[in-house]
């Protein structure tokens, strides 16, 4: 039995419990090999559900069930440890909160992001029903969902996935969450499907949407807007239509509520009312169009103008506030005027960097102005440098998971990827700042991928692109005498603790030594050279400076003839 302190099969060292559940614990736990943190689920084999059936065989079910499974917006599993008496399971520790946490300390979500999470789930469930064989997930529920740093949602706990069989009549026990489970999910009334996930999904975006929690009184689901009249009467009638009791009044498929997401406006009433109101007034509107154009110019002039004006200087106020707290203020005013317009986001990135620290706060207020409007933003042409400018905020500056015991460097890059993936698909013809882009993404994406490369021996090949990208990004921070002392620090504390744990493979995939040793020792020298300001970067360069012995050593033992 794991306890803190504990090393599984030699590898996995116990730090905390972070979740415990009627068939299993779960643990936060360090590969020692790795330097990375994995969950580790905890099975007793002796354990048993409250209908009296061995859970050891679902477990491993769910596991080899997730293992043969690829996507962004599931967990991943590595190991499967069969102990004496116990089952380990080794995943993806998933950095983030679940949704009901975000609800119970926010109340409802706005409206704009609840939809965008809702595509997202529909991607993933559509995903999993089209698997061969079909899985069908059947515990749909905010406290099942995982919001990571980077915004995206991981969906989490297979417990009662099941693979769907066409000649069951029916599933043999009930199983679910009331409040959100589907009828059919209570013994006897028929198989789960793909529509049993729509139902659960409709009552998961009706709590999320209002924050009235299904499985609470008045245990019933009413029209959202009786909660809130400002809710989308689109929105409205697609939750309606996910939780009807019978499967055949429901969407069919998550692809045609995905679309039906994409269009919930059409579906407003107000919407529909202003195109009658189009077709009916369309001779009258015609017929004053000459009269009123040269109004509505000057009208729509005056009210432009007068917008530009408050915009600017509301930046104008911001750039001049004394404090990073009044700045951030002002900052967000302004992107409330004109929320496509990309220089108030850049100066709230700047004003959440003042103090070296992009905190998790931080990270919120950015993206309930931000997740909105984020299609719209994509279209303008000055949305790539925004992603890239946040992407660089989050791998120099974001604090998620930092603790004076643990650096969190390597959750920093990972979090920043889906932002250079943005600034690399969405940039204008030119920029020059694409192909740096590219290497951040890149190395993002090795140290997020790596470790499952090692586990499933699949990691030949990824190490000498890897150091000809370290290379790289090196060249380019040097060549600029005016970078920050902590981007310059950041960077070459990730060259040493790659030159230290990679040595051997980056030997094995071709890197020459004397390529290693010489960058070994240009790092070194640039790391001595940085004059630092603060107390934050002087630990990091005292950290960097503390890794030259044991790096030298490591290049020593893997170029040893």
């Amino acid at each position: 039995m794991a306890h803190i302190g504990s090393v599984i099969d030699g590898k996995y060292e116990i730090l905390k419990l972070i979740g415990r559940g009627g068939m299993s614990k779960v643990y936060l736990a360090m590969d020692k090999r790795l330097n990375k943190q994995w969950a580790v689920k905890e099975i007793e084999k002796r354990a048993r559900d409250k209908n009296n059936e061995v859970i050891i065989q679902s477990a491993i079910a769910e596991a080899n069930m997730i293992k043969r499974l690829d996507h962004p917006s599931l967990p991943r599993i590595v190991d499967i440890i069969d102990d004496i008496k116990v089952i380990y399971v080794i995943m993806d520790y998933i950095e983030g909160e679940p949704l009901n946490k975000i609800i119970e300390e926010y109340g409802a979500q706005p409206q704009e992001v609840v939809i965008e999470w809702a595509k997202q789930l529909c991607e993933v469930l559509e995903y999993l029903h089209t698997s061969k064989p079909s899985i069908i997930y059947r515990d749909m529920k905010p406290a099942n969902i995982m919001l990571k740093p980077d915004g995206n949602l991981k969906l989490i706990d297979f417990g009662i996935a099941r693979e769907y069989k066409e000649q069951n009549l029916a599933d043999t026990v009930s199983l679910g969450t009331k409040g959100y489970a589907a009828p059919e999910q209570f013994g006897g009334k028929g198989q789960t499907d793909p529509r049993t996930d729509i139902y659960c999904l409709g009552v998961t975006l009706y709590h999320l949407v209002t924050g009235h929690n299904p499985s609470e009184p008045p245990y019933e689901l009413y029209p959202i807007r009786q909660w809130n009249p400002q809710l989308s009467g689109g929105l409205e009638k697609i939750i309606q239509k996910c939780t009807q009791l019978n499967p055949e009044d429901r969407f069919q498929s998550c692809a045609e509520l995905l679309y039906a997401l994409d269009h919930y406006e059409e579906a407003d009433d107000l919407y529909r009312e202003k195109q009658k109101a189009k077709l009916r007034n369309f001779s009258f509107v015609t017929g004053a169009a000459v009269l009123f154009l040269s109004l509505g110019i000057f009208g729509q002039a005056m009210a432009a103008h007068t917008n530009n004006t408050d915009y600017e200087n509301t930046i104008q106020l911001a750039e001049k506030s004394s404090s990073p707290s009044g700045k951030i203020d002002y900052y967000l005013t302004a992107i409330d005027i004109k929320p496509l317009e990309d220089a108030a986001y850049l100066g709230l990135i700047d004003a959440f960097k003042l103090d070296a620290n992009f905190t998790v706060e931080e990270e919120k207020q950015l993206k309930t102005k931000m997740n909105p409007h984020l299609r719209e933003l994509r279209k303008t042409a000055e949305y790539s440098n925004l992603a890239f400018e946040i992407g660089k905020a989050y791998w120099y500056y974001y604090d998620y998971g930092r603790t004076e015991q643990n650096d969190n460097q390597i959750t920093r890059i990972t979090s920043s990827i889906q932002w250079f993936e943005d600034a690399v698909a969405y940039v204008p013809e030119g920029m020059k700042y694409l192909d740096m882009a590219k290497i951040y993404r890149d190395i993002g994406k090795f140290n997020r991928d790596i470790t499952l490369h090692i586990v499933e021996a699949s990691d030949k090949g990824e190490y000498q692109p890897y150091w000809e990208n370290i290379k790289e990004l090196l060249a380019i921070v040097d060549e600029n005498p005016d970078e920050s002392e902590i981007v310059m620090l950041e960077l070459y504390k990730l060259a040493m603790y790659s030159m230290e744990s990679y040595a051997r493979k980056f030997k094995s995939d071709g890197v020459e030594e004397s390529d290693i040793r010489s960058v070994y020792e240009a790092v070194k020298q640039s790391t001595q050279e940085v004059a630092v300001t603060t107390d934050r970067t002087e630990e990091i360069k005292e950290e960097v400076i503390g890794r030259f012995g044991t790096t030298e050593k490591a290049i020593d033992n893997a170029y040893r003839n």
